[in-house]
């Protein structure tokens, strides 16, 4: 379902968190077009927080320490990546309007990122929105490869630490997919959504220095009941 907002509501940070809680979220058609429309899926997208799979080669990775994690640090970096171009998507949802509302989210303490650096360079990451119990993803990107799939294992560790019940992915893709991600119906997810509301949860509850093996143990919930 969609609508465009048409100047009728104006949406700030606060509506936008409103917005969250009812389980709808905003896109743009393009960059450059300046309006916004609500979403909610029929069929939504969530990571099961106790059922996350890492695949091997990805455990080995992180492990390795490839990449230097850093968490809200670059949120501009971040949602620039999102925002550009690459191969096989050439234009973008995010437009200027997104970006002026999840920046003002990022400082005021909602909008959150999970960055992964090599050589002093920002090659991927995400952000999202937490909100309660509940941590809604809204995008990700990669100039290395695996660079966002690391993001996405430090985040899931960060928000089963924080006591975290809910990941919103909003969309399934092959690339969330293979983490555990599954699809479900609207009726369902907004059960989960109100349950995840209904309690508190601390995004940064994790220490921002997590070593890879306090990361995959958690994940794998030999760490989990520290998290509650």
């Amino acid at each position: 379902m969609a609508s465009r907002d048409d100047i009728v509501i104006e949406i700030t940070p606060q509506v936008l968190l409103k917005a969250y809680t009812c389980g709808i979220f905003p896109m743009a058609e393009s960059a450059e077009d300046p309006a916004l429309y609500w979403i909610e899926p029929q069929q939504r997208g969530i990571l099961l927080l106790d059922q996350i799979h890492v695949p091997k080669r990805l455990a080995r990775t992180i492990r390795q320490q490839a990449f230097e994690i850093r968490v809200d640090t670059n949120f501009e970096g971040v949602i620039e990546g999102c925002a550009a171009s690459r191969p096989g998507r050439r234009t973008t949802w995010i437009n200027s309007k997104i970006r002026g509302l999840y920046r003002d989210l990022y400082r005021t303490g909602y909008c959150h990122t999970v960055e992964t650096w090599r050589d002093g360079r920002l090659v991927g990451g995400l952000y999202g929105v937490a909100l309660a119990g509940a941590f809604f993803g809204e995008s990700m990107f990669s100039t290395e490869r695996d660079a966002s799939k690391v993001a996405l294992v430090y985040l899931s560790a960060r928000l089963i630490r924080g006591g975290f019940s809910l990941l919103d992915t909003q969309f399934v893709t092959d690339h969330l997919r293979q983490f555990g991600t599954v699809e479900i119906d609207r009726a369902e997810f907004h059960k989960l959504l109100e349950r995840a509301l209904a309690h508190d949860a601390d995004f940064l509850a994790l220490p921002r220095s997590a070593s890879p093996e306090l990361i995959l143990n958690i994940i794998q919930g030999r760490g989990s009941r520290q998290a509650r």
